[in-house]
């Protein structure tokens, strides 16, 4: 969803947990797949109905469910209510105006964020809201709308690729979210690649619709700092709080995507420096341009002062003109202004000023 859209508001005095769907009109069923794995193997991937999305009980392994679409209320607050959610929790899954953060319970934690994208056919940034739910041997996954975006994770899983399967919940927790992180590199190396095009033709060819595009980066990467921002604090909580369920094991690997997060908004705001320097190439541009033009008016001009004297002092109705009488007086007032303009162009050239 792009973050331009109008999107709904929650209505004023409704209280504290009511679980109000903020975000773009949709009508499409809400989505539900399914993963359970452990460390002897893992189960394919499957669609469920909302009735079969249950807490795991002892034996079962890691149960993933990722449900694409927050906008029916009242499944969420029924998973919600299955799974003993706060009811301020499900009310900011439903809330994909939700600002990135993390909630720790005793029982599970609650981890929001945005997952941005680039639109290659818009040209635009598109957000995306997910929440994320980890508790002892579940993971859930609420997506605002319905895509692969963790289908590696999925392969990962099938495959039994690295230790995600010998691992638990909070593990799987922290491959979603890295891939989610993965996501914000291709959006910056997409962005860096339209600020190198726009740069140069900043420099070259500047135009109103070339600061229309500077000023539309600079809208752009602004946004993305704010979903990217929050992020290192999401991590870094996750590292300082003390949850019986984060494990030590799995904090070494929250180090790194601490590190990514760090690495994304120094990236991001390295571009932002960048497109606000072009502002200033853009103004020197224009103004380098309109002195050239200046340039060109102001010689013309100072070639056909003297000249336009010249033609008025001959223009004046006086009787006596002694050289008005003369056989070549037209042909020598021609060339003493031709010689007057020579001289003027000679004189320009030689201070170098054109």
């Amino acid at each position: 969803m792009s973050h331009y859209d109008n999107r709904s508001v929650k209505p004023a005095g409704s209280s504290p947990g009511t679980v109000v769907y903020i975000g773009e009109e949709r009508t499409e069923p809400v989505t539900i797949s399914f993963v359970r794995f452990d460390s002897n193997g893992a189960d394919a991937p499957r669609m469920v109905a909302a009735s079969e999305v249950k807490p795991p009980t002892n034996g079962e392994g890691i149960l993933w469910y990722t449900i694409d679409g927050v906008h029916d209320a009242a499944l969420l607050s029924a998973i919600g209510e299955r799974f003993g959610l706060h009811g301020l929790v499900i009310e900011d899954i439903a809330n994909t105006k939700q600002r990135p953060k993390i909630e720790e319970f005793d029982k599970y934690i609650f981890i929001a964020m945005k997952m941005i994208t680039f639109d290659e056919e818009a040209k635009e940034l598109v957000a995306e809201h997910v929440s994320i739910i980890i508790g002892d041997g579940y993971v859930l996954s609420f997506l605002e709308d319905e895509g692969d975006v963790f289908e590696p994770v999925r392969q990962r899983i099938a495959s039994a690729k690295g230790r995600i399967r010998k691992m638990k919940s909070d593990y799987l927790a922290y491959a979603l979210m890295d891939a989610i992180v993965d996501i914000y590199f291709t959006v910056l190396e997409d962005l860096g690649e339209q600020i190198d095009e726009v740069e140069d033709e900043v420099v070259e060819r500047p135009s109103v619709a070339t600061l229309r595009t500077v000023h539309f980066l600079k809208r752009e990467l602004i946004f993305l700092r704010r979903a990217v921002w929050p992020m290192r604090e999401v991590v870094n909580s996750m590292l300082r709080d003390e949850s019986e369920l984060v494990s030590d094991e799995t904090r070494m690997y929250l180090r790194d995507l601490y590190d990514h997060s760090i690495h994304v908004i120094d990236t991001a705001e390295t571009l932002r420096d960048i497109v606000g320097g072009m502002l200033d190439v853009y103004l020197s541009s224009v103004s380098n341009k309109l002195n050239q033009v200046m340039k060109v008016l102001t010689v013309m001009s100072s070639i056909f002062i003297p000249l336009t004297f010249v033609a008025g002092v001959y223009g004046m109705n006086f009787k006596y003109m002694p050289e008005l009488e003369w056989q070549y007086g037209y042909p020598a007032i021609m060339l003493g202004m031709l010689a007057v303009a020579v001289g003027l162009l000679a004189m320009f050239r030689r201070k170098e000023w054109l």
